[in-house]
């Protein structure tokens, strides 16, 4: 069987993230990717992503800390960017579940974020939640040629189909195994291969048989193997098509 990637997890959150990092080696995965959501943890997880030669970033500011946006942020992010272990800015985009008070704030820090993905020629990791007609339509407005990924994709088929349309990807996580998450598995059945990966947005969202407990990227294989049952193929083939579209996708 081939190796795994988790192409979205939060393993700076965690105190031991050695230990995790070991345990989804040992699992069968070999390259994570950590995104970022504030700007104060943009160095801690280059240093990370830094120590181990499977480990990759990116560099983005979370919708929700619109309200403490600075446009100094920016210029610092073009210059971690730098490091060759930044391999794309995210996780941004618009969300509209916690607080709706600040859209337009929402709106402008993901456009000047998607403007710098443009400018730095690096792909793309977008966070929308209940907001898939803005993010959309902001990426069809403002992004020139940057690669796009809907990370912990929460829309309809028909939606994951017009984001396959643009040549953008969709990243399913332990959300796929939920038993009521009937859109997510629609997803996972109907969108081409070409355009999917996996992940595990750790530690939060643990696929079952470990729902309810902390998510770790070890956990992605839970995924891989809920979306080959789905789609009634093997799960080395889910897993060698995936682990090539992220390994595309990120240049890694």
């Amino acid at each position: 069987m081939g190796y795994l990637i988790d192409t979205h997890a939060h393993i700076d959150m965690y105190e031991n993230w050695v230990d995790i990092f070991n345990d989804a080696q040992l699992n069968g995965i070999k390259k994570i990717v950590i995104p970022s959501v504030e700007v104060q943890y943009f160095e801690k997880i280059i240093n990370i992503a830094n120590s181990r030669e499977d480990l990759f970033c990116m560099l983005g500011i979370f919708p929700t800390v619109a309200k403490i946006w600075d446009d100094e942020i920016i210029d610092n992010m073009r210059k971690l960017a730098s490091n060759k272990k930044v391999v794309a800015i995210g996780e941004i985009g618009l969300d509209y579940y916690w607080d709706k008070t600040f859209i337009e704030e929402q709106k402008d820090i993901f456009i000047k974020q998607i403007k710098l993905a443009n400018e730095l020629n690096l792909p793309i990791a977008i966070h929308d939640r209940e907001a898939h007609k803005d993010c959309f339509d902001i990426l069809k407005e403002y992004n020139r040629g940057s690669k796009v990924l809907f990370h912990c994709f929460s829309g309809s088929p028909e939606f994951a189909m017009e984001c396959v349309k643009e040549d953008w990807y969709i990243a399913l996580g332990g959300v796929v195994t939920f038993k009521n998450a009937v859109k997510a598995k629609e997803v996972a059945q109907k969108i081409p291969l070409s355009h999917l990966v996996l992940e595990t947005d750790s530690p939060y969202l643990t696929p079952v048989p470990y729902r309810g407990k902390e998510n770790k990227p070890s956990y992605v294989k839970y995924v891989a193997e809920e979306i080959a049952k789905l789609r009634d193929i093997s799960v080395e083939e889910l897993i060698e098509i995936t682990t090539l579209n992220a390994e595309k996708f990120f240049n890694i």
